[in-house]
């Protein structure tokens, strides 16, 4: 056995294993955000869904029979007419979904700029080369988590259909699974992938590129070190950016997700991402896009602050360089 090997197994495993150990790390980081702020990604999702003007076409009453609320009035609607813990219903394949599109997300973004396009010599990473990556990271992570983030915006409207006298549709998460997959087969799983990673580039061209280009900035250009504030500013701009780039992608998103389907897994109220955002924008206005807005952009302020501390800190804890 010769020597590298043997040196090689001293190692510890994130230096032997670097994009695996990145991928669970930025995984458990994402789990820890998505704890603290689900119960807002709830409440936008209801609020996506309030006044769907394409629900008439089929005769549904449920567009007239809810009240259109604000971000407070539905939080506080949710925990009164379905109780406190309602307000983590889908979290479960949040957390899924989060593992799989946050840890394809880094370790691609990473890829990309240390290996494809890298820094210059000054270690300035220029903005179109961050622009790219985030977008092209984002379409990978969400790609690969698409049936999870299906799972997870059909379970979260589930309240509401009990409250509208409707059935319920799923037992649970694997329930949820199996019966979409029956019912749809492999391609019923990623319905709706084609605005999912639309809105996944735009976010991450808001949250990768934001975060990594405010932080070096800062880091190069300003007194301020690789510490929590310089971390705490940059996620702090990440996450107003993603939202702005990102809401209307996200109601486009979770309305094709959350539609009725034929036996052939073919959606009953929208052709495509195109036809969704057309029948919003004519039936409801150009501000229908920026539904869930205020608690979108309440929700992804501290979850990219939560998500970047904590994996800033564990990669320091685990021995690996700073992001």
């Amino acid at each position: 056995m010769s020597v590298p090997e043997d040196e090689e197994r001293l190692l510890p495993l994130v230096q032997r294993w670097p994009r695996a150990s990145n991928f669970v790390l930025s995984g458990c980081a994402a789990t820890v955000a998505e704890l603290a702020t689900f119960p807002l990604d709830l409440t936008k999702t209801r609020l996506q869904m309030q006044g769907e003007a394409a629900l008439a076409r089929l005769g549904d009453s449920a567009r007239e029979a809810t009240p259109y609320r604000g971000m407070v009035r539905t939080a506080l609607g949710i925990v009164q007419e379905e109780g406190f813990l309602r307000l983590w219903q889908g979290v479960t394949p949040a957390i899924y979904r989060h593992v799989v599109y946050s840890g394809g997300r880094m370790v691609t973004y990473e890829h990309l700029r240390e290996v494809v396009f890298r820094k210059n010599e000054d270690q300035h990473y220029p903005l179109w080369k961050s622009v790219i990556g985030g977008m092209f990271a984002g379409v990978v992570g969400q790609f690969l988590a698409n049936p999870t983030d299906l799972v997870k915006v059909q379970m979260q409207m589930e309240g509401k259909r009990k409250l509208e006298g409707k059935p319920l549709r799923f037992r649970g998460v694997h329930h949820a699974f199996a019966k979409i997959l029956a019912e749809g087969g492999i391609r019923g799983l990623w319905a709706g992938w084609v605005p999912n990673v639309q809105r996944a580039a735009l976010v991450n061209m808001g949250d990768l590129t934001t975060y990594d280009t405010v932080k070096h900035y800062l880091v190069l250009n300003t007194t301020l070190e690789d510490n929590i504030m310089t971390h705490s500013l940059s996620s702090f701009c990440s996450g107003l950016v993603a939202s702005i780039l990102g809401t209307p992608a996200d109601v486009i998103k979770s309305r094709i997700m959350n539609q009725p389907r034929d036996k052939q897994g073919r959606g009953l109220l929208y052709k495509s991402s195109t036809d969704c955002l057309i029948q919003a924008v004519q039936g409801e206005g150009f501000m229908s896009l920026y539904k869930g807005f205020l608690p979108s952009w309440l929700r992804m302020t501290p979850w990219s602050l939560v998500f970047w501390l904590t994996y800033e800190k564990i990669r320091e804890m685990s021995g690996v360089n700073p992001f």
